[in-house]
């Protein structure tokens, strides 16, 4: 038996209310396959579509005239962390009672703390929400002080920092809940970014990289394993080219070079095998295992996918 922090990819949830009521039950048959198999399990998730579905519907809203008011990055964080937990927590229940296992789920509205002299903060980097012309752009620089860019030939967006993960404040509760047996869904979409100041908590207009914020909460929790889903089977050199090659494990060493070498997209994989690298780093007891959510369980007993040791 294992303990282990699941970092769930965009392709284990939908992008409207509807689609992710249908994805979650996959979900959860897949998620559940492994407690049935004895494991603690920790979920994290992402939270790109839906953040960004709460933050335009907002200001679309403001915009109308109606009243209503624009809403901060961080309560769109926490109001996807809410409606996707309750997603999963609803269908990882209902597959645990029809499987008749005894457990309890349990989603944490997690604020992940930053430090706010992190370089992110000086160089945002992160797309966030709507597309927008060249002269609404102009007018949300000059307006709002956002920070806009070209992106990919569609259009301006808006971009906020992506600052590394320090701590997680709920780490108590979501360590005692694993101890008393509960599955637990924490940091989603990375967590909400908070700087301290004294005693407070201050959200701050950030996304976390999903990977990073589930590597820490492994640490925290002391998980065994950091399983990372996303939409491959296996990690790749050469993705998408003649010269192809899936990989099985690497150890840190061997992936850094990779890094160097410049395999992995920045944008996608690259995250995902620096958090696996940063997880096992100097601790032979820890594994990661990066797979598709629909082989994590033969990636668990080393059929497939791609694991990271020290």
């Amino acid at each position: 038996m294992s303990r282990m922090v699941i970092a769930l990819g965009g392709n284990a949830l939908g992008k409207t209310p509807a689609e992710q009521r249908e994805a979650v039950k996959g979900t959860a048959n897949s998620i559940v396959d492994l407690i049935e198999d004895g494991h603690e399990i920790v979920l994290a998730h992402g939270n790109g579509p839906q953040v960004g579905m709460i933050n335009l519907a907002f200001e679309v809203s403001a915009n109308s005239g109606e009243g209503t008011p624009e809403m901060p990055f961080p309560e769109c964080g926490a109001m996807s962390q809410g409606y996707i937990g309750y997603h999963l927590q609803n269908a990882i229940g209902e597959e645990l009672k029809d499987r008749n296992i005894d457990r309890s789920v349990s989603t944490i509205i997690s604020q992940v703390v930053v430090d706010e002299d992190d370089q992110a903060f000086e160089n945002p980097s992160k797309p966030v929400g709507s597309f927008y012309n060249e002269e609404e752009a102009k007018r949300l620089e000059e307006e709002k002080g956002y920070n806009m860019i070209e992106d990919s030939g569609r259009g301006y967006r808006r971009v906020v920092p992506s600052p590394i993960p320090v701590d997680i404040e709920e780490k108590e509760i979501i360590s005692d809940l694993v101890d008393d047996g509960q599955v637990v869904i924490s940091c989603g979409g990375g967590g909400i970014p908070v700087v301290r100041e004294g005693n407070s908590l201050k959200g701050v207009p950030a996304v976390i990289d999903k990977d990073f914020a589930s590597e820490k909460l492994a640490e925290l929790v002391d998980a065994d394993l950091l399983v990372i889903l996303t939409a491959v089977e296996q990690v790749a050199l050469n993705f998408g080219e003649e010269n192809e090659e899936w990989l099985s494990e690497m150890d840190t060493e061997t992936a850094q070079k990779y890094i160097e070498e410049g395999h992995f997209a920045p944008g996608s994989m690259l995250p995902k095998v620096k958090a696996a690298m940063k997880f096992v780093e100097g601790n032979d007891d820890r594994k990661s295992l990066i797979t598709s959510l629909d082989k994590a369980h033969e990636g668990l007993e080393g059929k497939t996918g791609t694991f990271v040791t020290n």
